[in-house]
């Protein structure tokens, strides 16, 4: 039997059983071993405050429209970080180069779910580098994110950059800005948290609740203000303190995954006084100046060799690893308390 977390309603949280598929033409069976939760967008489905729940998302013309909701509960599979063992491939696939074979530890995209049945053509070149654990590769997508931010920023040898917000994503953003050259000030409301983030290569930490942050960012760069600052954290008043705390002309990434109405940012203060530039970086494309060179699947590809590497530490990021079956509980953690957990991922 399959097993599937799903949520039945707001908050609410469920382990259900199906009965295993047959496998189709052009697909690949993976058996799932671990398979991450996002502390950011997939709680936002599980509060019930996801934008699709209550608006259609009309691919085409690009834009959400209201009257009906996109997706219902029960959402079942939610997830985007899972590893897993390939255990059956399409025949008329065997042989073809770069596909993975019975036996491969692959990682990509195929829900909270104890089996995925994955087009083939998006397994190719996700096996597993050589060496590196499996809990590693649930790793792929939120690095990905996290790069992404990087090549949006445009950071220079050299430069202050500030990172707002250091839960998973945000950490390694620090990790990489930091391999990228940058002068890195984090800034957490968690002392646990900025803490870490002096490991992942922050130079300067601020508490956001006890801080004056902005103020305190213009000090320490001379008056002048960060060059770039990027926010994860996807909390309005976090995007307004980034934007208050680079310097004329600077750049601010927002990475986060906003809700509801922007309280808290006031766009007629020092975002218009300052002429600041507000970069979008989302994990469905890189900056349009690179799309030349850089793919999503570059992105990933790229930070699970950095992982592998050791550039990039993931395995301390793990602060529970839960048995598929207390999924309700893993949920419960990150959402009523998310100071005591990092990156929650559920064994299969």
């Amino acid at each position: 039997m399959e097993r599937v977390v799903q949520f039945t309603g707001p908050r609410q949280v469920e382990v259900a059983e199906h009965g295993s598929a047959p496998l189709p033409a052009g697909h690949l069976r993976v058996r799932t071993r671990y398979s991450g939760i996002s502390a950011g967008t997939e709680l936002t489905a599980y509060r019930g405050t996801n934008p699709y729940l209550t608006r259609t998302w009309d691919a085409e013309a690009r834009i959400f429209r209201d009257g009906a909701a996109g997706i219902e509960y029960p959402v079942a599979g939610w997830g985007y970080s899972e590893v897993g063992e390939v255990t059956e491939v399409s025949p008329e696939l065997v042989g073809t180069p770069g596909m993975p074979v019975t036996g491969d530890l692959v990682w990509g995209i195929w829900g909270h779910r104890s089996e995925g049945i994955v087009p083939a053509e998006r397994m190719v070149g996700h096996t597993l580098p050589a060496g590196l654990e499996p809990l590693a590769g649930a790793f792929a997508r939120v690095g990905a994110i996290a790069y992404n931010a990087i090549l949006a920023a445009d950071i220079h040898l050299g430069e202050h950059v500030a990172v707002f917000g250091q839960g998973v994503i945000g950490l390694l953003t620090t990790r990489l800005a930091q391999l990228n050259g940058a002068r890195v000030t984090a800034v957490d409301a968690l002392d646990g948290r900025l803490a870490t983030a002096r490991e992942y290569g922050a130079r300067h930490t601020l508490n956001a609740r006890t801080d004056t942050v902005a103020e305190s960012i213009r000090t320490a760069t001379g008056g002048a203000g960060a060059d770039v600052a990027i926010e994860i954290s996807g909390v309005y008043p976090a995007l307004h303190e980034a934007v208050r705390s680079v310097t004329v002309g600077g750049r601010v990434v927002a990475s986060g995954f906003y809700q509801g109405d922007g309280a808290g940012l006031r766009l007629g203060d020092e975002f218009h006084h300052n002429r600041v530039q507000l970069i979008c970086s989302q994990i469905g494309g890189v900056p349009p100046q690179l799309a030349g060179r850089w793919t999503v699947e570059r992105l990933q590809q790229t930070f699970l060799s950095l992982v592998a590497e050791g550039q990039v530490d993931v395995k301390s990021l793990v602060s529970h690893v839960v048995p598929v079956a207390e999924a309700a509980d893993a949920y419960v953690l990150l959402d009523e308390t998310p100071a005591d957990a990092l990156q929650v991922v559920l064994e299969f």
